[in-house]
């Protein structure tokens, strides 16, 4: 991992919220070039909101710096081009489209800018996920619950992102199918792609990250080395109980496909 005196993104005393409710209370937080950085707490602590006030999705007073760039003023689309990417917590994708044509929308911006190795970043993608590549053809909305979260990730790499944000990339998936996108989480960190994973799985997130933070109420609770988190007596305590093991989570809707 890359010397944390020079992050990739720098944040300080970050407020953000929805209309006059305001859920983030001063958040200050760095990633280094080629790091997972996990930020973990409750629901209602605030992560989604701190993904979108960070992809410009959402208003936000403070600073965010990207590669020493102030960002706090630059739309969604000026971000993604700077090689900021999300992949949101309902995936959001085209279910009536086919897996190919997700991909190639997430590589729009980059065909427009005339950036012709964008076709190269889709075999990039299949070769990260075969099973995306044997399902080009089909439609989005046909495909498991681990599917579609393979499609989210590998749309949102289409962008040539240096950062990719992750919001619950293991919500409602069978055991098996977290194991199999924390595993491509750790090959992301290898490729140089530096990642900010907001997770409730916390010992799966923890396990694959460089540096965590608890998020509650707003506020970091405790932050510090992924490693040192996880032994931590307050954070077993709340977030790493026998429920709590790794790559266990929620049944929810898409539980049970692979």
């Amino acid at each position: 991992m890359s010397n944390t005196s020079n992050p990739m993104l720098r944040v300080r005393g970050l407020h953000a919220g929805y209309g006059r409710a305001e859920v983030l209370h001063g958040i200050d937080l760095e990633a280094a070039p080629g790091s997972v950085i996990t930020v973990i707490g409750p629901n209602g602590a605030g992560k989604s909101t701190l993904l979108n006030a960070l992809m410009g999705v959402l208003p936000a007073r403070g600073t965010i710096e990207f590669n020493g760039q102030d960002i706090g003023r630059l739309s969604l689309e000026e971000r993604v081009m700077l090689g900021i990417a999300l992949v949101p917590e309902k995936r959001e994708l085209f279910g009536s489209m086919s897996v190919g044509d997700n991909l190639e929308l997430g590589g729009f911006r980059q065909m427009r800018a005339g950036n012709r190795q964008w076709r190269q970043r889709l075999d990039d993608v299949f070769a990260l996920f075969p099973r995306l590549k044997e399902r080009r053809e089909q439609q989005a909305g046909t495909l498991s619950g681990g599917e579609r979260q393979m499609l989210a990730v590998g749309r949102a790499l289409m962008s040539r992102p240096s950062l990719l944000m992750l919001d619950e990339p293991s919500l409602g998936l069978a055991p098996l199918v977290v194991k199999e996108i924390f595993r491509t989480i750790d090959a992301l960190r290898q490729t140089g792609v530096t990642i900010l994973l907001v997770e409730q799985n916390a010992r799966a997130a923890l396990e694959v990250a460089d540096q965590g933070y608890v998020l509650e109420m707003g506020e970091v609770g405790v932050s510090g080395p992924a490693a040192e988190l996880a032994h931590d007596p307050r954070v077993i305590d709340t977030y790493l109980g026998a429920a709590r093991s790794t790559g266990s989570a929620a049944p929810a809707a898409e539980g049970a496909a692979a």
